[in-house]
């Protein structure tokens, strides 16, 4: 399900230094891109160039965005962060993410027109410079109509649950899943 992005202050931050993030975004080539891990929800075209992966910064990767990086850096609670990048005609699966008590934020930086994500019952199109925040572990499905590559900073982020739950990413054995993706964020 989608959450009002301005419960969370750091949207705007993101919003109001979209340019400055997209400068840097385009500094990158297409072979700083690595596939996401994930080859069974899409064919082909969904690459990521990560900067934070399950709490660990990449060095090398947030050398290359340092303004990007320092933005990212105010987001509390912070997961996991980088640049997802769509190109037209992929389609990702409907899928349902991993961890508990983690939100997904997406900003649109390039590319959106003809895009969408759908998450439970409802779909959204990406704007450039416009955040939107949703919960990772409803269904969601993402497409790529258009013409361009799309391409987003996306943000994932502990937020607080209903008393008696906890976050399974405080469990050591899914943090070690998790991390045994951590090759696929790194520049090869």
């Amino acid at each position: 399900m989608y959450k009002n992005s301005q419960d969370f202050p750091f949207t705007k931050i993101l919003e109001d230094n979209w340019l400055t993030v997209r400068r840097e975004l385009e500094q990158l080539s297409d072979r700083n891109f690595v596939e996401w891990p994930e080859k069974h929800l899409y064919q082909d075209g969904w690459d990521i160039f990560g900067l934070y992966a399950f709490g660990m910064k990449l060095d090398k990767n947030c050398q290359l965005c340092p303004e990007t990086t320092k933005l990212v850096e105010q987001v509390p609670n912070l997961v996991t962060a980088g640049f997802s990048s769509l190109k037209s005609g992929t389609h990702i699966k409907p899928h349902t993410g991993y961890p508990d008590g983690v939100l997904r934020c997406h900003l649109g930086l390039v590319g959106c027109e003809g895009c969408g994500l759908r998450v439970g019952d409802e779909t959204r199109k990406w704007e450039e410079g416009k955040t939107f925040v949703f919960d990772d572990t409803t269904e969601h499905e993402a497409w790529n109509r258009g013409t361009q590559t799309r391409i987003v900073l996306l943000l994932d982020f502990k937020y607080p649950l209903e008393k008696g739950k906890s976050n399974n990413l405080e469990d050591k054995s899914v943090m070690e899943l998790l991390k045994g993706a951590l090759p696929f964020f790194k520049k090869k």
